[in-house]
């Protein structure tokens, strides 16, 4: 399609036109962001109490780690993932007899990429969170004979994620905007998409303002969602 084919063109459902291509990488753009935000909290979650915990080694760790994955930039986090998980997998499987060639594709990289980084923050929104909940919560499900493990997850836990998702809420939205940065290593989401069909049809404005025009939509969808849940659990 050369540069001179309308707009209409440019974005028609059939033949050379990119809505399928760019419908196509928003789907990987979404499902990388969800599947690493998940695992991300989750991990989050378990380092924030490896912090909380007495256990001094889990702390230091979990300290070390939230440091490195909050004062490393996410694009060198993608590049040292990308090149060294192969090797790191090929080192391990040489242990157990295994020879051959080992490789990760792309996608995997990238939600261990968004994962790591969101299990940095999020750690921190959720060591936040314990520490604003009041003391006689704690004292509260002690006196009712709740052993430590089931006081946790019954009483303090659902809170914690009460006072955490506004801050949970900015992860994600900083999980959507790291995903920008996997097309430096050939995954196919929406912002390598859109550079190559600016790049195709010499009209590459238009295609980053209609990636600029879907992420606001993400995220203002995405700020009232949360919004909404923080809403129904403060009355809850």
């Amino acid at each position: 399609m050369g540069s001179s084919g309308s707009i209409i063109d440019l974005f028609a459902w059939g033949g050379d036109g990119w809505t399928r291509p760019l419908l196509t990488g928003l789907g990987v753009t979404m499902a990388c962001a969800c599947i690493g935000y998940v695992l991300g909290v989750v991990l989050g979650l378990a380092v924030a109490f490896a912090k909380l915990g007495h256990n001094r080694w889990l702390g230091a760790a979990a300290t070390l780690y939230t440091t490195l994955l909050r004062g490393v930039p996410p694009l060198l986090v993608i590049f040292l993932l990308f090149f060294g998980t192969n090797g790191a997998l090929m080192w391990v499987a040489r242990g157990f007899g295994y020879t051959g060639y080992i490789e990760v594709d792309a996608f995997t990289v990238g939600v261990m990429a968004v994962a790591f980084v969101s299990a940095a923050y999020s750690s921190e929104v959720f060591r936040g969170a314990h520490a604003a909940i009041p003391v006689g919560q704690f004292e509260a499900y002690t006196a009712l004979g709740l052993r430590p493990f089931a006081g946790l997850w019954t009483v303090i836990i659902p809170q914690m994620f009460r006072l955490a998702l506004p801050g949970l809420g900015n992860v994600w939205i900083m999980a959507i905007k790291e995903t920008t940065l996997l097309s430096v290593i050939s995954l196919a989401e929406l912002m390598r998409v859109v550079g190559v069909a600016g790049r195709t049809t010499g009209q590459p404005f238009v295609f980053y303002g209609v990636a600029a025009l879907v992420y606001l939509v993400l995220v203002a969808i995405s700020s009232r969602a949360f919004h909404a849940l923080e809403t129904r659990m403060r009355w809850a």
